[in-house]
């Protein structure tokens, strides 16, 4: 009889597959009984092991892992993306380069968010920002009860919304992902970003991680069988998708090496994590061995 597991997990087109019926195993099933969206999702999965499976955004997997909680990393991103763009601005209020940011406000959902990670790294290692010069304006806290923010974070009365106080000038910048707004006075604070990313990629041969495969540790030592059916349901559904960007985060360990060793050390420098985590520690003997 298949193992019935509680997974947390959104539409992707790399889950698709999986999440349609097209893959299945006769080991596990995947109930797939977490909310919408996902990421709603990860408070309840650090903090209550409230799922067996499913994903994580990469920023919470390395905080969950620095407080001791009981998951591993599968070597498999289910969404990434360049995120140069990430950081915006209203022309309206002057043509501001990113430099011009320190000494000013600038949004941010919650500071753990992995695009906000993704995009402050590009700021100060690119850009040569200084991330501590910047009042970064939050509108919540992150997943992990332990943690946080640094001391040059305010938060945002509730209710508040990013994208309108950008627009209205009440910030000089934001950092949005989907969110950010359609609107012709937007410009990114990184100039030229798609450009910029192209010639990032060039240089790193990195496509920044969002989100990978998640297991709780207790599965993976009590069944490591049904963790390898879950690793080979991800790689088939990834084979299987369609409307993939041709450049996406790889499958495997060893190919994700790189990506996860930059999110480990852009999260010390932010101070996001308290400590430097190895890209090994982040697997266990059965998740290492994948692929």
């Amino acid at each position: 009889m298949a193992l019935t597991l509680k997974t947390n997990l959104a539409d992707y087109a790399v889950t698709k597959a999986m999440k349609d019926g097209r893959v299945t195993s006769d080991v596990v099933t995947l109930d797939y009984c977490g909310p919408t969206p996902a990421h709603n999702g990860f408070k309840a999965m650090v903090r209550e092991n409230k799922f067996d499976a499913g994903e994580l955004a990469i920023v919470t997997f390395l905080q969950a892992k620095a407080y001791g909680k009981p998951y591993v990393l599968l070597p498999a991103p289910i969404s990434g993306r360049f995120q140069h763009h990430c950081a915006g601005f209203n022309i309206d209020f002057g043509d501001i380069r990113p430099k011009d940011i320190e000494g000013k406000r600038v949004g941010v959902r919650t500071y753990t968010q992995t695009t906000a990670l993704w995009i402050r790294g590009i700021l100060r290692h690119e850009c040569g920002v200084d991330l501590d010069k910047v009042t970064w304006m939050t509108l919540g806290d992150g997943h992990l009860a332990e943690y946080h923010d640094p001391v040059n974070c305010e938060r945002l009365p509730a209710g508040s919304n990013i994208p309108e106080m950008m627009l209205k000038g009440e910030l000089a910048a934001a950092l949005l992902g989907e969110d950010m707004p359609k609107d012709p006075r937007v410009r990114t604070l990184v100039p030229d970003a798609m450009n910029a990313a192209k010639d990032w990629f060039a240089r790193e041969n990195v496509v920044p991680i969002n989100h990978m495969f998640v297991v709780h540790a207790e599965l993976s030592k009590k069944n490591p069988e049904a963790v390898r059916e879950i690793y080979r349901m991800v790689k088939e559904s990834r084979a299987l998708a369609e409307g993939v960007p041709a450049i996406f985060p790889p499958i495997g360990m060893e190919a994700n090496r790189k990506g996860i060793q930059l999110a480990i050390d852009w999260a010390l420098d932010q101070k996001i994590i308290p400590r430097r985590l190895s890209v090994d520690e982040l697997f266990d003997d059965v998740t290492a061995n994948l692929g």
